[in-house]
C-alpha cells in the first residue's frame, strides 16, 4: 500500500515514514525537500500518483508570518491533489486546543484546517494530539524573556512523536474514519512543572515562572485547555522514560539568556 506523507522529512513525518514502512507498507516522504511544496502545489501530483492515503502532517517555514493563509492555501491544494489522483482517505494531524483557542494564530489556522478537512469531497480522518515532548525547547523558547521562561500552569498531558507516529500510522491503513479522534501522553502535568522537568535533565539554566496570565502562542489558557476533548487514546511512552533517552545538554542561547 502507497501512502504518501506530506512534509515526511520533518520531525513527525519521518516518524510516521519510518513507522509505515516497518509495517511493509510503502511510505513516500513528500516534502519541500523533495521538490514537494503543498503552498504552492508544486509536485503534488507527482506525490500523490497511486497514493491510497495521505497522511498530512504540514508544518510551515518559521519565516512565514501568515500562519493561517499558509496552512489553509496548502490544504485546499492537498485536498485537490488528492481528488485528483483519487486518494481515499486523507489523514491530517491536528492538535489539541484547536476548539477553545481561536485567539492564537497557530490553533486558529489548526481549526480551519479541520473545517476545511471536514467539508471537502475527500474520505478523512483527523487526529488531534496533545503536545509532543519533541517540542518542549520551542514552546520554552516562545515563552523565554532573558533568563526566564513564564508559563500558565495548565494541565499537559504531552507525549512522544513516536507514539504520534503510530498513532497515526495505523489508521492510514485503516478506512476513514470522518471524525476527530484525539491521541495524548499516559501522563499529566501542570505545563511550568513539565517545561521544569525538562530543562533539570537537560541541565538548562533558565527558571520558570508559573504565571496564568502568560500567553501560550498568543493563547491566554485556562486549566483544561490543552487536555484532550474526548476519551484520548494514550501512547505508553512515560516523560521520564523519554528524557533518559532523549535530554540533551542546554543549547549555548540558553545558557547566556540564563546569564543574562
Amino acid at each position: 500500500m502507497k501512502i504518501t506523507v506530506i512534509c515526511g522529512n520533518a520531525a513527525i513525518g519521518s516518524e510516521v515514514v519510518a513507522a509505515l514502512t516497518d509495517r511493509g507498507h510503502v511510505a513516500v516522504a513528500a516534502s519541500r525537500e523533495t521538490g514537494v511544496d503543498p503552498y504552492t502545489g508544486e509536485g503534488l501530483a507527482e506525490a500523490l500518483s497511486g497514493a491510497s492515503a495521505v497522511v498530512d502532517v504540514t508544518d510551515h517555514p518559521a519565516q512565514v508570518a501568515a500562519l493561517v493563509d499558509y496552512l489553509t492555501t496548502s490544504t485546499r491544494n492537498i485536498l485537490d491533489a488528492e481528488e485528483t489522483a483519487g486518494v481515499a482517505h486523507h489523514l491530517a494531524l491536528s492538535v489539541v486546543g484547536t476548539m477553545w483557542l481561536p485567539q492564537s494564530d497557530f490553533f486558529h489556522a489548526k481549526h480551519l484546517q479541520e473545517e476545511l478537512i471536514g467539508n471537502g469531497r475527500v474520505p478523512y480522518s483527523i487526529v488531534r494530539a496533545t503536545q509532543l515532548f519533541e517540542f518542549t525547547e520551542m514552546i520554552a523558547r516562545a515563552a523565554t524573556d532573558g533568563g526566564t521562561i513564564c508559563v500558565a500552569p495548565a494541565l499537559v498531558q504531552p507525549m512522544a512523536a513516536a507514539d504520534a507516529a503510530t498513532a497515526l500510522a495505523r489508521l492510514a491503513v485503516g478506512p476513514p474514519l470522518g471524525r476527530v479522534v484525539e491521541v495524548a501522553g499516559p501522563e499529566q502535568f501542570r505545563l511550568d512543572v513539565f517545561i521544569r522537568r525538562w530543562l533539570d535533565a537537560r541541565g538548562d539554566p533558565r527558571r520558570v515562572i508559573a504565571d496564568q496570565t502568560a500567553p501560550f502562542f498568543g493563547a491566554v489558557l485556562d486549566e483544561h485547555d490543552l487536555l484532550p476533548e474526548f476519551s484520548a487514546t494514550c501512547g505508553p511512552t512515560r516523560f521520564g522514560a523519554w528524557l533518559d533517552r532523549f535530554a540533551t545538554t542546554p543549547t549555548p542561547d540558553a545558557v547566556l539568556a540564563a546569564r543574562a
